[in-house]
């Protein structure tokens, strides 16, 4: 069967490797179908793992597929729609039973950076990190569910405590998970300012509910959220830029207001203002990746048309390489998707 391997930085190649074995006790065999792409796999192919890695390496770190067939003492069904989560826990430690799958104190890595990814055609996994898609969802819903919005879940509500009226400042709201924080903050009837780098973007973020869209390029940021919340600030800043941004989005906030950061594609060091923190009260939080559960409640809220994946482009596998240096380049609006089966 075929898969998408990296070979070395920069160098991606289609292989034919060996089928999965039948699946054992509490595993399934999935069917992917298809594959969203991330910033992550941007790292990955520039050689930007932070951890060992082995190469080859199958790429994917956020992907749908369907149930092929399941191992003793599964309860999942031939034929099921499932997201899958992309990190492979441990199940057993007390994060792990108390529901907090993204503090695993045993985590083996994440799918796609450190593990075999799921750019291939079939694949063996733990039943218990399959999350069944619900009705009314499709395989690109199922395929965008881990990341780009269980991220945007656990970011908004399970750390940055959004509350219905509060506005928020998200950052690159043509991306895939600034696409869905517009959505999601939108929906519980918040004040939504984001930020994008290009004109061609901004109809396209109030489209989504965005209230104010600022071009980056042209206006410092934090100056037009300063007077557009009459100087008071936001209470949440949606962070996930990093280096470039870290002290306008400082300045955009209201005192006592929240920062929340996933993310630090332009740079992964900053220096800060400690007396604006702890004079003005800020609160900052860090967050990473989700809870399963994120995935379940995004994918409801898909399910009843309250949110929908913005898709930029459907790619095959020849067409990678382009897809990831667009990537790069931040010329996207919404979702690169990479269709497998």
């Amino acid at each position: 069967m075929r898969a998408l391997q990296l070979i070395e930085d920069r160098n991606l190649e289609i292989v034919e490797i060996a089928p999965p074995p039948p699946p054992g006790p509490g595993e399934v065999t999935v069917n992917i179908r298809a594959v969203a792409l991330n910033h992550i796999d941007v790292w990955g192919w520039r050689g930007m793992a932070f951890a060992k890695r082995k190469m080859p390496l199958t790429i994917g770190a956020e992907a749908s597929g369907v149930v092929d067939a399941i191992g003793p003492g599964v309860s999942l069904l031939p034929g099921q729609l499932v997201s899958i989560y992309g990190a492979q826990t441990c199940g057993l430690c007390r994060p792990c039973r108390e529901g907090r799958d993204n503090l695993c104190e045993h985590v083996s890595g994440v799918h796609g950076f450190h593990l075999d990814g799921f750019a291939q055609e079939k694949v063996n996994l733990r039943a218990r990190l399959l999350v069944p898609a619900p009705p009314g969802v499709d395989e690109i819903g199922a395929a965008v569910a881990p990341v780009t919005f269980g991220t945007v879940e656990h970011m908004l509500f399970d750390n940055a405590k959004l509350e219905p009226g509060e506005t928020i400042l998200v950052h690159a709201g043509g991306s895939g998970i600034g696409s869905a924080a517009i959505q999601l903050a939108k929906k519980i009837g918040c004040t939504v300012i984001t930020t994008v780098g290009s004109d061609n973007k901004i109809e396209k973020a109030k489209a989504l509910g965005a209230d104010h869209v600022i071009n980056y390029r042209e206006d410092r940021f934090e100056g037009v959220v300063r007077k557009l919340t009459k100087k008071k600030g936001v209470d949440v800043v949606f962070e996930h830029v990093g280096a470039d941004t870290w002290a306008g989005s400082m300045l955009s906030l209201r005192r006592g207001g929240r920062l929340v950061t996933c993310g630090s594609t332009s740079g992964v060091s900053t220096s800060m203002n400690l007396m604006m923190l702890f004079q003005q009260q800020l609160k900052l939080l860090g967050s990473f990746g989700c809870r399963m559960e994120n995935m379940a409640d995004a994918m409801q809220k898909m399910a009843r048309g309250l949110v929908h994946p913005v898709i930029d482009t459907e790619v095959g596998f020849d067409d990678i390489d382009t897809a990831l240096k667009r990537m790069e380049g931040r010329d996207v609006f919404g979702k690169i998707i990479l269709r497998v089966n």
